[in-house]
């Protein structure tokens, strides 16, 4: 049952809600397709902190829209509300899902990759990071402008989440050595100035949806300026992702020698963040540290 308030909220935008179904993706918040006298959208909500989250979701889709090139589906953001007393919610634009071909994932590489080389925006102080924070799944995720990718990367993603899940009693004070000294020595692994791309930021498979016409969408993002690689090694963590998808991606934008190693550093910060999820994580996250904090 959608909130009383938020049914009044979207109104002036889709009118009365006719029906709602519920459907997949709604880990952190209600996720649902309502059918509306102007058409189906897809609207989720939620109260407390995951509630706060919509407003810096939609400002993430609006970045993406700006970088994304014809072969790349950004859902439109019809409205979005932070919680404030109440429930927050975001209305989208509905995406039909489709079964994507060979050429669908090989056209979705192509596609990341001109979104990566697409002119980021960038800040005083950097060109690196956001002007404002926002979030990843449910956990903050610090912004702020850095002139250097390694200090930002350390100082703003494996630190700062480090001190995030520290504060949910996930985190090991004997991990702390290793993270520092790994920190500390990410100018030897992570290049000083890369082009700066806008970065999904949380690019598993369950935010990449193959529409019903073959091209793909991106969904729930995490957005910043960084190393476009960082992106890429996320694609990889959990999988989910075709071959031709890597095809896709290394024909429009090959990359440079040391991938392999620079997506475990990547990779560490979202092990970090699913610390929280459970036990399963801690043993992936020690071996990175002992791997490269030593």
């Amino acid at each position: 049952m959608i909130p009383g308030a938020v049914a009044e909220a979207i109104r002036p935008h889709v009118g009365a809600v006719g029906s709602a179904q519920a459907v997949g993706g709604g880990c952190i918040a209600h996720a649902t397709r309502i059918e509306t006298p102007r058409g189906r959208f897809f609207l989720k909500w939620a109260e407390g902190e995951a509630g706060q989250t919509f407003a810096a979701e939609a400002e993430g889709l609006r970045l993406l829209c700006e970088a994304s090139g014809p072969d790349l589906v950004i859902p439109s953001v019809l409205a979005a509300e932070a919680a404030d007393g109440g429930p927050g919610f975001l209305l989208l634009a509905w995406l039909a899902p489709g079964r994507p071909t060979r050429a669908d994932w090989e056209r979705f590489g192509g596609a990341l990759a001109a979104l990566h080389r697409a002119e980021a925006p960038s800040g005083e102080g950097g060109r690196y990071g956001l002007g404002s924070d926002n979030w990843i799944g449910s956990k903050p995720q610090r912004n702020g402008w850095s002139a250097s990718w390694p200090q930002f990367f350390g100082e703003r993603r494996l630190l700062a989440q480090a001190e995030t899940v520290r504060r949910r009693g996930a985190w090991r004070p004997e991990w702390d050595p290793l993270l520092e000294s790994l920190v500390a020595r990410l100018p030897e692994w992570l290049p000083e100035t890369p082009p700066p791309s806008v970065l999904h930021g949380d690019l598993w498979a369950g935010n990449a949806l193959a529409t019903e016409r073959g091209r793909f969408a991106l969904l729930d993002p995490a957005v910043s300026v960084g190393h476009r690689e960082a992106d890429l090694a996320m694609t990889e963590l959990f999988g989910g992702f075709d071959g031709a998808f890597y095809d896709g991606y290394r024909a429009a934008w090959p990359l440079e020698p040391g991938y392999a190693e620079r997506r475990e550093i990547y990779n560490l910060f979202h092990l970090i963040n699913h610390l929280t999820h459970g036990p399963g994580y801690a043993g992936s996250v020690e071996r990175t540290l002992r791997r490269f904090g030593r």
